[in-house]
């Protein structure tokens, strides 16, 4: 005889529990894109929401004397470059006078060589005081177009030499009055706290249908769901892989440990 066994198991839906901190949406490194000694640091605007406001400040005294006398040097090449227009145009008539006449001169079997190679020479001298006050033009054209490239790069220095936050939670001050700066030296960390996020490291399993499950914080479930999943596993996690869930900004402070279930 035949004994068939059958196990009956209940169906439990299963959901392995994490906890995780409410974070900034983002932590930013802001970095110096230029040198020079830091004058000034808003040390109060640390572990504030800042609001267009100057937080650090690198000396740009140099800059702005270089600005003002690149400015000034634009304003005198585009006199030389009127005054060299007028000489060119007054050039330009003495040309069609000299070339004119000398094809008067050229064709009259009455007059010499002498006659016919000294008009000749007019107009190509002529001819010559033209073409070069028209290259001379060109130049001064050139260099106020790298005038204004210099002027522009300038402009862009200053800026820079002023960092600006503009709606951005400033977490740490990294620098300090008196300190010298280099491009790529880290001058503040800030951080977006408009968004929040959840981080977590979730079992191989529990990526299995990930995009039809739902997320329960503190035991409530939320329209939320899990927003990006790292392909690799972690590096200290080593069987688990990172995920992050975004969530809204709390209304009082972040850091708060929620429990995460993911069902």
């Amino acid at each position: 005889m035949k004994i068939l066994l059958v196990f009956l198991s209940p169906l439990w839906i299963f959901a392995t529990v994490h906890y995780a901190k409410i974070e900034p949406f983002e932590s930013i490194m802001m970095k110096s894109a230029v040198s020079g000694l830091v004058l000034d640091v808003d040390l109060s605007a640390e572990g504030t929401m800042v609001h267009d406001k100057r937080v650090v400040y690198i000396d740009d005294a140099l800059d702005k004397v270089n600005l003002e006398s690149s400015k000034k040097n634009v304003a005198l090449l585009h006199q030389m470059l009127d005054i060299n227009k007028d000489i060119a145009k007054s050039l330009e008539s003495t040309v069609e006078r000299q070339e004119g006449y000398y094809n008067r001169i050229n064709k009259l079997a009455t007059a010499s060589k002498t006659q016919k190679d000294t008009a000749f020479s007019a107009f190509s001298s002529a001819k010559t005081q033209y073409l070069g006050t028209k290259e001379k033009i060109v130049n001064l054209e050139k260099q106020i177009l790298d005038m204004h490239y210099k002027i522009t790069q300038l402009e862009d220095t200053i800026a820079k030499k002023s960092l600006l936050l503009h709606d951005q939670y400033l977490y740490k001050m990294m620098v300090r009055k008196g300190d010298f700066v280099a491009p790529g030296s880290v001058l503040v960390q800030v951080m977006d706290m408009h968004k929040a996020k959840l981080v977590l490291f979730l079992e191989p399993e529990e990526l299995k249908d990930l995009e039809t499950k739902s997320v329960y914080l503190d035991g409530k479930k939320t329209a939320y769901k899990v927003d990006k999943v790292w392909k690799v596993a972690d590096e200290k996690f080593i069987s688990s892989y990172r995920a992050e869930i975004y969530i809204d900004a709390p209304k009082d402070t972040f850091s708060k440990l929620l429990k995460v279930e993911i069902k």
